[in-house]
């Protein structure tokens, strides 16, 4: 007689069969916590399922959701300092820092502020829509007044993506007075009342504000044009950098390698492998008509492959928020 299996009884399936690396998260098992579909074929079958089918997501969703938690990552220290700069001008650094910090500041829940450290005029202040005449300077001479964070807010203004901007002075004759001591000051400021702080670095190496702003930093970000000379730049900021002490921001860099123009004839690979072989990470951003204006950084205006990369940019940042630096703290 056939012996009838115990209910028991392990299947015979081999574990070896299944796919032990799948998490077993609420969003995977409950249904009704799998994110809602926002668009396209996989929102269409979902409807006409009823809300009772929901198609696996792409690889290109997997890894958008992959770098958005990278973005998302929590500051360990507490407080975290991005340096974006050039030794070259007009390659596209002010319009990099305005993008990253608003990616960042549309995807986390705590305050990010990007600030204007240029020693002549800076021109980050028009990237985002001004809600006050307050700049840096005016920070520093109201010091030691600003006590709780609708304080400090009194002298920034705020994109739609949450990013908050300290401007610097529009007479270049008031900003080159700005000193490493007065980054200092304003950086003590900041610390207390945002996560993370982005710097729009002047394009000089050796004023004032540079030195502060180097050793205090977390991480920088290398903006280069996509040229001959602005690569060259670039690189002889990374020699500078490294014969002089931060051979360690080097080594944890982000490279943007950013096209301004819409066509060039540059080897981007060949670029790509330079830098990479020198720093963390390199990424690449399009031309870009919206960003071209050289007025206020939208993210809804920008296209596709152009956001995406700055959301590339902010994961690669977002990497280094989990390490504890005392650089400068």
């Amino acid at each position: 007689m056939t012996e009838t299996p115990s209910r028991l009884q392990k299947p015979a399936t081999s574990p070896e069969q299944f796919d032990q690396s799948i998490p077993l998260t609420a969003e995977r098992l409950l249904t009704n916590r799998r994110p809602e579909p926002s668009s396209g074929w996989r929102r269409l079958v979902w409807q006409l399922s009823g809300h009772r089918y929901l198609p696996p997501e792409s690889s290109a969703e997997v890894e958008r959701r992959k770098l958005i938690a990278q973005a998302q990552t929590p500051v360990a220290s507490g407080h975290h300092r991005i340096a974006v700069m050039s030794l070259k001008g007009g390659v596209g650094k002010t319009t990099t820092t305005a993008a990253l910090g608003n990616t960042l500041a549309s995807l986390r829940g705590d305050r990010v502020i990007a600030i204007d450290a240029n020693p002549d005029r800076g021109t980050l202040g028009l990237k985002v829509k001004s809600e006050t005449a307050a700049t840096i300077r005016t920070l520093l001479a109201e010091a030691e007044h600003i006590v709780r964070y609708a304080d400090a807010r009194a002298f920034t203004s705020q994109s739609p993506a949450r990013l908050e901007v300290l401007a610097s002075d529009t007479d270049p004759a008031v900003s080159e007075a700005f000193a490493a001591d007065d980054y200092r000051t304003v950086a003590g400021l900041i610390e207390r009342y945002y996560s993370i702080c982005i710097t729009d670095c002047g394009t000089g190496l050796l004023h004032g504000a540079m030195g502060a702003t180097l050793d205090m930093a977390d991480q920088i970000v290398l903006v280069s044009l996509v040229a001959v000379d602005g690569a060259n730049s670039a690189a002889a900021t990374l020699d500078w950098l490294t014969a002089h002490g931060h051979a360690d921001l080097v080594k944890n860099a982000i490279v943007v390698l950013n096209a301004v123009e819409e066509r060039c004839d540059v080897d981007v690979d060949l670029l790509e492998q330079h830098f990479s072989a020198r720093c963390r990470t390199v990424i690449r951003v399009p031309y870009d008509p919206h960003l071209k204006e050289g007025a206020e950084v939208d993210l809804l205006r920008l296209r596709p492959t152009t956001a995406g990369a700055y959301l590339r940019l902010a994961a690669a940042a977002g990497q280094a928020f989990s390490m504890r630096s005392d650089r400068g703290h």
